[in-house]
């Protein structure tokens, strides 16, 4: 058997964040090697400690100094879960202020495979940015998740979100079993 391929698994500031656990279990089971990065709003949702410790990685969340070490592989294939209304519009804009961003917008050029796992609520989902946004990604070959946006001031839905579609998204493009 061949090297596992490595999965980025790009975390948003948002609520459910905290379960992104669920998905590095679900690729670790299905044979991936996990390094996460995640937007610097979204370091206050994440147990650090515990996602490193299950990763066995540093978590990635700001851009290396010049001459450091890169602490992870290159990806094989991407998963941004979850993913808020304002990183899938700046990542779909071009915007590449934050080291997610950064390698979101670089994926595309490089031809890394890319899920995107949406996490909004309806009226986030309403204004005409997030469609126009979607199909750009879209154009650019990124496969969307199908989670239906929650009640505004609401949050929740979190027992409808299917972490492990990201995995099955992804998988096929790469000639894994999903």
């Amino acid at each position: 058997m061949g090297k596992k391929p490595f999965l980025y698994v790009v975390v948003c500031a948002s609520g459910i964040a905290a379960d992104a656990g669920r998905l590095i279990t679900a690729a670790q089971e299905r044979g991936w090697n996990v390094g996460v990065i995640v937007t610097p709003q979204g370091l206050a949702f994440l147990d650090v400690r515990a996602v490193e410790e299950q990763t066995g990685r540093p978590i990635r969340s700001a851009w290396r100094a010049p001459g450091e070490a890169r602490p992870l592989p290159p990806a094989d294939a991407i998963a941004v879960a979850p993913a808020t209304f304002n990183t899938i519009n700046k990542w779909a804009a071009g915007i590449s202020d934050t080291l997610a961003l950064g390698i979101l917008c670089e994926a595309h050029g490089t031809g890394v495979p890319t899920a995107v796992l949406p996490y909004l609520n309806a009226a986030q989902a309403a204004h005409p940015a997030y469609a126009r946004s979607l199909e750009v990604l879209r154009e650019m070959n990124v496969m969307i998740g199908t989670y239906e946006p929650h009640r505004p001031k609401a949050g929740g839905g979190a027992d409808r979100f299917r972490w492990e579609e990201a995995l099955d998204l992804l998988e096929p493009r790469l000639g894994r079993r999903s």
